[in-house]
C-alpha cells in the first residue's frame, strides 16, 4: 500500500499555484492538476512525506480517500461510512471533520459535518464496539470534505498543523505574513542565494527567515511533526531516512548576504529572536532604520517588503505621505535593485511615482493584494508630472 499510487491535493495561498506545481514536479509528483487554491497530484506515500517536508509554498497535503457524486446529506453519510477508517487510524486517536464547499446546494454545512463524524464513528463501532473521540482544537487526525454542486471528495490531512508553521515558536508583531506566502514571494522575485536580499520593513522577520532557509538549503519541515506520523500506514523507516538526507544536505549557517531593518525596535528584537530560535541569526544582518533614510547594503540586489496598509482611521493619510518618501529613497539609493512590494493598497506605485513592471495578484489570507515589481534602473522610473495635475 505504501508504494501504491495515491491521489493527493496540496493547498496553497491563491496566486502561488504555478510555483506549487513546479515544486511538486521537482519532487516527482505525477498527473498534476492545478486549480484555484491548490494542485491535485498522484504518487506514493513516501512522495506525500517528501512534499510535507520540502514544499515551501503548500499549506496542507491532503490524501484523497474517497470521491463520487451526491444528491443529499445521506449520500455523503453513506459515502463516508463505506470507507475503511479503522484501517487508517487507531481508535485511541482523536479526530475532527472540516467541510468546505463551492456551489453546494445543501442547506447546512454544519449538518453535513455532523453526518460525516457520525459515519466515521459508526464504522469504528461496527468494527469494535467503541468510537474515537472528537477534538476540534488539536486533533490527531483531520478529515476534510470538499463539496461542489454534485460531487464530494473526502481527504485525510497528512500535514497536521498547517505547513506554514515551520516548527519554531514565533515572536510576532502586528499582521504577520504567513511563511509560505513569504517563500512564494521570494521565489516570484527570482532571487537566487548569494545575491543581496534586503527587507527594509522586516517586522518579525518572515522574509528573512524564509530566504535564509532557501540559501542554506534547509527543508522547511525539518523541525516539526506531521499528521501522517499518526496514521496506521506510517513508514517510520522511510521517514527517518528522508529526514536524515535533508539534514545532511543543509549548509553550515554563515552570513548569506541577507539584510533586514525596521523603524520599530520591537520588530527588530522580534526578528532577531525568531532568527535565533531557528538557528539562523548568523545568516542575516539586522539593523534599526527608517525606510525613508535607509541606504542600499550593496550596489545591486532584491528588495522585498510588505509595507503597512491603512486599517485604522488616519492611517491612509499617513501612508499617502510615506509612499512618496519611500519612492525618493529608492530613486536615490537603490539604482540597480529590483524592488517587490506586497500590499493591498493599490495606490502604492502611483504615490511612490514609480512604474511597476509587474502586478501579480496574491492573497494574504482573505485579503486580496498585489505584488508590485519595480525595477530600479537609474533615472528611468521617474514619472513626469502631467501638466494638468
Amino acid at each position: 500500500m505504501k508504494n501504491a499510487k495515491q491521489q493527493f491535493f496540496a493547498t496553497c495561498p491563491r496566486g502561488l499555484e504555478a510555483l506549487l506545481t513546479a515544486e511538486l514536479t521537482a519532487l516527482g509528483a505525477q498527473s498534476l492538476a492545478p486549480t484555484d487554491g491548490g494542485v491535485g497530484f498522484s504518487g506514493d506515500m513516501p512522495l506525500c512525506y517528501r512534499a510535507n517536508l520540502e514544499s515551501r509554498v503548500a499549506t496542507r497535503i491532503m490524501w484523497q480517500v474517497g470521491h463520487g457524486r451526491y444528491g443529499g446529506e445521506e449520500d455523503v453519510y453513506k459515502a463516508a461510512y463505506a470507507l475503511q477508517w479503522p484501517e487508517w487510524f487507531a481508535i485511541n486517536r482523536t479526530f475532527m471533520v472540516k467541510v468546505t464547499a463551492v456551489k453546494c446546494p445543501l442547506k447546512s454545512l454544519e449538518f453535513v459535518t455532523l453526518r460525516i463524524k457520525d459515519a466515521v464513528c459508526d464504522k469504528f463501532r461496527l468494527k469494535g464496539g467503541n468510537r474515537p473521540y472528537i477534538d476540534t482544537k488539536q486533533p490527531d487526525v483531520r478529515v476534510h470534505a470538499y463539496l461542489t454542486a454534485d460531487e464530494y471528495r473526502l481527504y485525510l490531512d497528512t500535514s497536521g498543523n498547517a505547513l506554514f508553521q515551520r516548527g519554531q515558536r514565533r515572536s510576532s508583531v502586528e499582521a504577520p505574513l504567513r511563511e509560505n506566502l513569504a517563500a512564494g514571494i521570494i521565489k516570484l522575485s527570482g532571487w537566487q542565494p548569494g545575491t543581496p536580499l534586503f527587507d527594509p520593513m522586516c517586522g518579525s522577520g518572515t522574509f528573512l527567515l524564509e530566504a535564509a532557509m532557501i540559501a542554506l538549503d534547509m527543508a522547511p519541515g525539518l523541525n516539526r511533526s506531521f499528521g501522517f506520523e499518526k496514521l496506521l500506514n506510517f513508514d517510520a523507516t522511510a521517514w527517518q531516512k528522508m529526514k536524515q538526507e535533508a539534514q545532511g544536505r543543509a549548509k553550515p549557517v554563515e552570513f548569506q548576504n541577507i539584510y533586514g531593518s525596521d523603524l520599530d525596535m520591537k520588530s527588530v528584537r522580534a526578528a532577531k529572536q525568531n532568527l535565533d530560535q531557528a538557528g539562523l541569526l548568523e545568516a542575516v544582518k539586522l539593523d534599526r532604520a527608517d525606510i525613508v533614510d535607509v541606504e542600499a547594503p550593496a550596489d545591486h540586489g532584491v528588495l522585498i517588503a510588505n509595507p503597512p496598509y491603512g486599517v485604522r482611521i488616519g492611517e491612509d493619510e499617513e501612508l499617502a505621505a510615506l509612499y512618496p518618501k519611500m519612492g525618493e529613497t529608492l530613486k536615490r539609493h537603490f539604482a540597480g535593485w529590483n524592488a517587490y512590494f506586497l500590499t493591498s493598497d493599490l495606490r502604492l506605485p502611483k504615490l511612490m511615482r514609480l512604474s511597476p513592471s509587474k502586478r501579480t495578484p496574491l492573497f494574504n489570507g482573505p485579503l486580496e493584494c498585489r505584488l508590485f515589481e519595480i525595477k530600479m534602473v537609474a533615472g528611468s522610473n521617474r514619472k513626469e508630472k502631467p501638466a494638468n495635475d
